[in-house]
């Protein structure tokens, strides 16, 4: 026998009601399971043949992909959109992380305000 202490909390009861995929970044909803899917599919595809030529990391499919999985296909779907502008010529390089929560000013009905994902540095 074991003679851990016993951890009451890994025995909690779980709230049925709400489902398990109710809260937290990576719900999974029909919008962004079609979004990852999407994605998801171009990796597999499309990607051997456009070759590895993004500026950034994580690379440009593995930031949509998480965006899409982290804030919806709205949300993700225009910070991909943006992602990518930005990784043309003349375009930004280096570690660009999806961020974890959207600031107050990127609303969803001003979507121009999700180019700039990263909070600008003094």
């Amino acid at each position: 026998m074991c003679n851990k202490p016993h951890d009451d909390h890994a025995f909690a009861p779980v709230d049925r009601r709400r489902g398990r995929n109710w809260s937290g970044p990576f719900r999974k909803t029909p919008g962004r399971i079609f979004g990852m899917a999407f994605i998801r599919a171009y990796q597999l595809t499309l990607s051997s043949f456009i070759g590895n030529s993004c500026r950034h990391l994580p690379t440009c499919s593995e930031y949509g992909f998480e965006a899409i999985a982290r804030h919806g296909l709205w949300a993700g779907g225009w910070m991909t959109f943006f992602r990518v502008a930005r990784c043309g010529p003349g375009g930004t390089h280096g570690f660009d992380p999806v961020p974890e929560t959207l600031t107050s000013r990127q609303i969803w009905y001003r979507p121009w305000r999700y180019w700039q994902s990263r909070p600008k540095e003094a």
